[in-house]
C-alpha cells in the first residue's frame, strides 16, 4: 500500500480538535499521536490555522483550547463556495459549533 492518504495532515489536525470540543483539551503530543506525525509539526500545523483564522487558541490552566471557525471557507480553488463546516460534518464531527 502507498504512503499517500485522502486529508491532510491540516485537515486531520482540524478534525481531531473537532472531536474533542467540549471535551477533555487535547494536547499536541495527544494530537499528534492520534494523527501520526510528530509533535512538533502539529505545532506548526495549529499555527497555520490560527494564523488563518480557523482557529482560535485560549490558555485554559497549563494547556490550550482551541476554537474552530466553521464558517471559514475552505482554502482549495475547487472547495470554492464551501466552508470547513461541511467537511467537519461530513467526517462525523460530533459537536457542533
Amino acid at each position: 500500500m502507498s504512503d499517500w492518504t485522502f486529508l491532510t495532515n491540516h485537515s486531520q489536525v482540524l478534525l481531531c480538535i473537532s472531536r474533542n470540543c467540549g471535551k477533555e483539551r487535547l494536547t499536541a503530543r495527544e494530537i499528534a499521536a492520534m494523527v501520526g506525525i510528530t509533535e512538533r509539526a502539529v505545532q506548526r500545523i495549529l499555527e497555520d490555522l490560527e494564523n488563518a483564522g480557523y482557529i482560535s487558541r485560549f490558555r485554559d490552566g497549563r494547556n490550550n483550547r482551541y476554537e474552530i471557525h466553521p464558517e471559514l471557507p475552505m482554502r482549495h480553488p475547487a472547495q470554492q463556495g464551501r466552508a470547513i463546516s461541511d467537511l467537519l460534518a461530513l467526517l462525523g464531527r460530533t459537536d457542533r459549533q
